[in-house]
């Protein structure tokens, strides 16, 4: 690690003495000595990245003009300022590892092919894998859940987990974590994770530097809440950084987050995050970092911070950073760390300027804002996205106003109203006729009723204190003979084992079971759409009435289609308020004054009634003891008998096979050579689809069920496949086959090609035969006809699917023209060799009054193309052309380098190549 480095990391070299030991590490405070400004000017956050820069200065990739300018942030408090990061680690979870492991696989082929050593294919980071999104929600509301689930899970994963237990053994650097373990985030914050990361070379003390990473997943910042930086990225981008590529980013603007104050009585984490997403998407922090400060901090949890940095992605920033302080110590030890990691982290903070305390003095940020604990109340957010913060009385409001939207589901006659009751049951706005309501034969499911209540994902379930909450709320609600409805699906899907030790240690799972929230599995199932099916009648009632219902989860995400394609309301919520909402039945409740039910003396029971008190909370939270962490991972990368019976071969390159649907050579590299291609203009282009604002990754990306009647399904069926043994197109990820016939698939998707059309359809030009965009995709190209697609504002915001780049560059789409990019899209975008273009000068789709009928030319596009440079663009339509502006969306000049290569792993192949 010394070697070739330049000047300033040489003298910065320092020895760093513990209580356990030595270590070696870059001592930020000698830059001080330059004349360039005040480190403890700069925000925490970028204190990390300086060290980093420092770290792996060597006068080319890393420069003193580059240390210099970080320095001298605090100065303009913003910067155009290109920097190469080099995390320390990389950390996956399956749905975006296996098409990353089949990649390193193909590029081992390649290699192989080119006369070349496959072996010189292995990540140079280390990289985590997790495998938690692939169990779904088919059994539930049974003690039985849980391994019928894991079977289930373990029939139709079988290839995929075959092919990562190869990879497991074929690939250095590289561990997988078994299925049933927990949520890849969760897993992350409890064990993988050290705060300050450490790395022996053999040539003296080991190296200690700040824990850093990138992650495949967005939610990836959930880490930041225990002081380590890192954020999601696309797995193009991440298998780079897995290869020992930089990842290529601007200085980042810093927005200050000041926390003042404490929450009142009665208050969860859930409503603090719902709360701090609202005001922060307000605030406008796309592409910024986001880091909090100030004394509301002091009581502020480690797993309360975790949850707020968890929702980044939902409030747009690229993390948000929790400097290290006594919280980050106390949760290390109450994990399970040990005495040298908690000592190292301390001495190492303490040593480097990285250590908050309270009352010190305040970084310099880009901006801040103030947010009052004091002035956070009960809430939800949805129905639609997670930004949108509804104050738990307005729920029932909410709803009504979606229910008289335009495009909400139409009945002949709506008979339904606030309370969710029939109106000769309705007195005073109470249900005076509850007993009545329990009888699931007597119910008629109407719009506004709850279907799915699932405590699950990430974004919660790493806080014992909504985890206990939930539990008590149940044991309450079971104690006054309350019980879910019977419309409505319940889980429990923890982030770790650990939950499940101390639900039971504090009493708590029982009350859970007896109201459905069994054990359904650990890991990620409702929040990315793995609820699994309904019961029949549920789903037959919703169709046949065209209902508007909804469900009610403690995730961090409830776009469009993306929990159950049936349930076009979703609302994330606190644990507790799951298990409340299963108790009421419907989202149009009022739960000041309407009871969730009565007991058997026949008094109403309110939410209040039940509601634990922070005594109770902190009562429970005394059962969580480190020796629970302890137990839970001292095995963690052994997994079960079922994933040590998998067979896993032990050849350098994988044995593709011809009639897997589920893994498939991918064909990004065939005919790659020496040679890069040249940058050649687009002329006479079609327009694919022409969307609109906030088209998510979701609506992109192949994601959920696969439908018979798709692309996918024909696809599927036409190799034999069964509608029955479809899976989801996140357990096929790694067959381009099925991915590209479902990218822009998703049934919410609205193309305004065709108006009054939902889903994945497109008009075939010039014939205007209305098609699956796959389909007219495909035309395009046997036409040689290039394609592009033409947006509004905010494209590809959501979760960081490598597949919503890698689908429309197999598509043939060029290039994408929006209003603006969310960052990581647009990131895979050029990653893949797709040009993100955005409208300039007030130009929209619809100022320009585009149909998608037009031929588009970028005809300047050359090999001269340089980062945020203007490129024109001709739309022409018969006799008429109009000529617009657009600005090149490259932002630095390694993606520049990735793009005119045709993308990031094409670069490194030939790198490997050449050399």
């Amino acid at each position: 690690m010394t070697s070739n480095r330049g000047p300033h990391h040489q003298a910065a070299s320092a020895l760093l003495h513990t209580p356990h030991g030595d270590y070696r590490y870059v001592r930020l405070a000698s830059l001080a000595d330059h004349g360039w400004g005040d480190l403890d000017a700069l925000p925490f956050s970028l204190k990390v990245l300086l060290e980093n820069l420092l770290r792996w200065e060597d006068g080319v990739s890393v420069t003193a003009a580059d240390l210099e300018a970080l320095v001298r942030w605090p100065e303009t408090r913003t910067s155009q300022r290109e920097i190469a990061f080099r995390p320390a680690r990389v950390l996956m979870q399956d749905f975006t590892g296996v098409p990353a492991i089949v990649d390193l696989a193909a590029m081992r082929e390649a290699i192989a092919a080119a006369g070349g050593d496959p072996q010189r294919i292995n990540p140079l980071t280390p990289v985590d894998l997790v495998i938690d999104h692939s169990v779904m929600v088919d059994h539930f509301g049974t003690p039985l859940a849980f391994n019928d689930n894991v079977e289930m899970e373990f029939e139709r994963n079988r290839e995929r987990y075959q092919f990562l237990r190869w990879g497991q053994h074929a690939f250095n650097n590289f561990r997988v974590v078994p299925p049933g373990t927990g949520i890849c985030h969760q897993v992350n914050l409890e064990y993988l994770a050290r705060g300050v990361w450490t790395n022996d070379d053999g040539e003296g003390a080991p190296w200690a530097y700040p824990d850093t990473l990138v992650g495949t997943d967005s939610h990836t910042t959930m880490i930041n809440g225990l002081g380590v930086l890192g954020w999601g990225v696309g797995g193009i981008e991440a298998e780079a950084a897995m290869l020992g590529q930089p990842v290529s980013m601007l200085i980042p603007e810093v927005i200050g987050v000041h926390l003042t104050g404490k929450l009142r009585e009665g208050l969860t984490a859930t409503d603090l995050v719902l709360t701090l997403t609202e005001l922060l998407r307000k605030r406008g922090v796309v592409g910024k970092f986001v880091e909090f400060f100030g004394d509301g901090l002091d009581d502020l949890s480690l797993a309360d911070r975790a949850t707020m940095a968890n929702m980044a992605p939902e409030y747009g920033a690229t993390c948000g950073f929790f400097p290290i302080d006594h919280r980050t110590l106390e949760y290390l030890r109450l994990s399970g760390r040990d005495d040298a990691t908690v000592s190292l982290v301390e001495h190492y903070c303490r040593e480097q300027g990285l250590w908050r305390e309270s009352g010190m003095t305040t970084p310099t940020f880009t901006d801040v804002l103030t947010l009052d604990l004091d002035q956070v109340e009960p809430s939800l957010a949805g129905p639609k996205r997670p930004q949108d913060r509804v104050p738990l009385h307005q729920v029932p409001a909410a709803f009504r106003a979606l229910s008289a939207a335009p495009d909400a589901p139409q009945q002949e006659a709506r008979q339904d109203n606030e309370s969710g009751l029939p109106a000769s049951r309705e007195r005073d706005g109470v249900d005076h006729d509850a007993p009545e309501r329990e009888e699931a034969a007597e119910h008629r499911l109407q719009d506004g009723d709850v279907v799915i209540a699932a405590i699950t994902s990430c974004t919660n379930t790493s806080n014992p204190s909504v985890m206990l909450a939930a539990g008590l709320v149940a044991r309450n609600a079971v104690a006054r003979g309350l019980q879910r409805k019977p419309w409505v699906k319940t889980s429990l899907a923890p982030g770790s084992k650990v939950v499940s030790d101390y639900l039971a240690a504090a009493g708590l799972q029982q009350p859970l079971d007896e109201l459905g929230f069994n054990l359904v599995g650990y890991g990620c199932t409702t929040c990315i759409g793995n609820s699994g099916p309904l019961p029949d009648v549920i789903e037959a009632a919703i169709a046949a009435d065209n209902l508007l219902v909804s469900s009610v989860l403690s995730g961090n995400r409830n776009f469009e289609g993306r929990v159950h394609q049936s349930v076009k309301a979703n609302w994330l919520a606190s644990p507790p308020l799951v298990v409340a909402y299963a108790l009421a039945g419907t989202v149009k409740i009022d739960f000041e004054r309407q009871p969730l039910g009565y007991d058997g003396d026949g008094q109403p029971v309110f939410l209040r009634d039940l509601w634990p008190s922070s005594a109770d909370i902190q009562q429970a939270l005394a059962v969580v003891s480190g020796s629970m962490f302890a137990r839970q991972y001292a095995s963690v990368f052994d997994g079960d008998e079922q994933w040590q019976a998998l067979p896993s071969g032990d050849d350098d390159t994988y044995r593709w096979q011809p009639e897997s649907t589920y893994i498939r050579r991918p064909s990004f590299f065939d005919g790659l050579g020496v040679a890069v291609p040249d940058i050649t203009p687009v002329i006479g282009a079609r327009v694919l689809a022409l969307l609109g604002d906030s088209i998510t990754t979701d609506h992109i990306s192949p994601a959920g069920t696969i439908k018979a009647d798709s692309p996918a399904g024909h696809y599927l069926q036409g190799h034999g496949v069964e509608p029955l043994a479809f899976n989801s197109y996140g357990s096929r990820r790694g067959n381009h086959e099925v991915m590209m016939r479902g990218t822009f698939a998703n049934v919410r998707l609205r193309n305004e090609m065709v108006p009054g059309v939902e889903g994945g359809m497109t008009r075939h030009i010039p014939g205007d035969e209305i098609l699956p965009i796959y389909g007219a995709a495909m035309r395009y190209q046997q036409e040689q006809r290039p394609s592009v697609v033409i947006a509004g504002k905010e494209y590809g915001t959501g979760s960081s699917r490598d597949w919503a780049a890698k689908g429309t560059f197999l598509l043939g789409v060029r290039a994408v023209i929006a209003e603006s990019f969310e960052r990581i899209h647009r990131s895979n975008l050029i990653g893949m060799g797709v040009l993100p273009l955005e409208f300039t000068g007030g130009d929209t789709r619809h100022s320009l009054g585009l149909t998608g009928t037009e031929l588009v030319d970028l005809p300047e596009l050359n090999n001269q193309l340089q980062p945020g440079q203007t490129v024109t663009a001709v739309f022409r339509q018969g006799a008429i052309e109009k000529t617009v502006q657009l600005r090149c969306r490259i932002d630095t000049a390694t993606e520049a380098e990735y793009y005119r290569h045709g993308g990031i792993l094409h670069y490194v192949l030939r790198q490997m190549m050449a050399s």
